[in-house]
């Protein structure tokens, strides 16, 4: 079987203890057949096969999907290409979706594993600034977790809040068991907050989830996460926001449940760097409460590059694994970086 097609079948057979094995032949392959990538660690003279801990691979850049094709290997025909929205006067990243099967297989698998079956859910969608392009990788998932849940109610909701708002009385009084997530951009979901509407029934709606998938997009003003929270759970009556960390560059994603800590998908691992040294990680029992550029693992990003140097900022929390995001290196428009809130 070709290289591609073995570590595409182990990255969808993945269990936790498989994860740094399967991400060290990843990083193998990708060094080799990635030019990109091969050109950035031969600038750092590093010999990949003394590459032997997650620790010591060498991340690439964000920045480089600006500017450059990341492509590994030979993958069939994009089906569409990401862009990130960017703001006025800055460059965007573009990310080729190569295997449109695996995003969708493991992007659900993650939304899965932390919230339950899709076909259990009404999704109810803000994404105003993203639905009025045909390239986000945020409407591209949203559309396909919309076709799998398969609800009446499931749709994007771009300036027809009133429907949407009909629907969500209508299952307040209606009920029929399904859990409902109001999942929006955070400018858009601030707008609905400050409306002026009274959002009372939102206490009887007891399977109702908030969630912030970050981002202000220069249509206001720049806010903590906690402060965002706040406002929402005030105006919505509940007593968490939960949040979404992605980004154009990323196929998996990572979820909260509140209080912004944040549970990578079973194909996502972050890893911290030293603000001043990018090529000093830190080990997650040995970082205690440090701050540290975000660095993340991404298997999904099979056919691009798995490891991607962000410009976000973050720590670790105390359960091995989670994070939490604190800002960013500078005024970059990173989708899902919401303490700075995008």
């Amino acid at each position: 079987m070709e290289i591609r097609q073995q570590l595409r079948q182990q990255i969808i057979d993945l269990k936790p203890a498989g994860f740094e094995s399967l991400a060290l032949r990843i990083f193998q392959y990708q060094a080799k057949n990635n030019p990109v990538y091969s050109r950035y660690i031969s600038y750092l003279n590093i010999d990949i096969e003394k590459v032997t801990e997650l620790i010591h691979i060498p991340f690439l850049p964000i920045q480089f999907f600006k500017n450059h094709t990341i492509k590994s290997g030979t993958p069939p025909e994009p089906t569409v290409i990401f862009e990130s929205s960017g703001t006025s006067g800055t460059s965007t990243s573009r990310h080729a979706l190569y295997d449109a099967p695996l995003y969708q297989s493991v992007s659900t698998s993650i939304f899965e594993q932390n919230y339950g079956h899709l076909k259990n859910f009404h999704l109810l969608v803000l994404l105003p600034s993203y639905l009025e392009r045909n390239n986000s990788s945020l409407v591209y998932m949203m559309q396909h977790f919309i076709d799998e849940a398969d609800s009446p109610y499931s749709n994007f909701y771009l300036h027809n809040t009133d429907e949407m708002l009909k629907r969500l009385k209508n299952l307040a009084t209606n009920p029929d068991g399904r859990n409902i997530l109001l999942m929006g951009v955070t400018f858009a979901l601030l707008d609905l907050a400050e409306s002026g509407i009274d959002f009372s029934f939102f206490k009887n709606i007891a399977n109702l989830k908030i969630m912030d998938t970050g981002g202000m997009k220069g249509r206001r003003q720049e806010l903590l996460r906690e402060e965002v929270h706040d406002i929402l759970k005030g105006s919505f009556a509940v007593p968490e926001i939960h949040s979404e960390y992605g980004m154009t560059e990323l196929l998996s994603q990572s979820y909260s449940p509140g209080s912004g800590l944040f549970i990578p998908g079973n194909t996502m691992r972050i890893l911290l760097r030293d603000v001043n040294d990018p090529f000093s990680i830190f080990d997650h029992n040995l970082s205690g409460s440090k701050t540290g550029g975000i660095n993340v693992i991404d298997l999904a990003n099979l056919d691009s590059c798995s490891f991607i140097e962000t410009q976000d900022l973050g720590r670790f929390g105390t359960k091995p694994g989670t994070f939490y995001v604190m800002g960013r290196f500078d005024n970059s428009d990173i989708r899902g970086c919401n303490l700075l809130v995008l």
